[in-house]
């Protein structure tokens, strides 16, 4: 990614010195200008890429997070005899449904 951005950099710069010199266009300047093309498009396309990748890691790590207090609560819940039949607490991801509003309560607490 850091190296389309100097590639870039380095044909816009090239580009530009060509069109300032002045001059009737060549083929070398057809070539710099596809060049300085390609790599912003490259450019543009691999920092999406890696900023897509990055959330992805992200929300991997906080659903392995989840699953790791799940499981720890149902350990610690098999553990105890004093409770036997109830169930096991844990933390719950705080995601707006388009069904309800936030004072009506879901279908799942609805069950209950």
């Amino acid at each position: 990614m850091i190296k389309t951005a100097i590639f870039g950099a380095g044909f816009w710069t090239w580009l530009i010195i060509l069109m300032v010199r002045g001059g009737a266009t060549s083929g070398l300047h057809f070539f710099v200008a596809s060049g300085a093309i390609a790599t912003s498009l490259a450019c543009v396309v691999l920092c999406a890429r890696y900023a897509l990748q990055r959330s992805a890691a992200v929300r991997h790590a906080d659903l392995k997070r989840l699953l790791v207090d799940i499981s720890w609560n149902a350990f610690a819940a098999a553990g105890s005899e004093q409770n036997e039949a109830t169930v096991v607490p844990f933390r719950s991801l705080d995601i707006p449904s388009r069904r309800g509003h936030q004072g009506e309560p879901s279908d799942f607490e609805r069950r209950r």
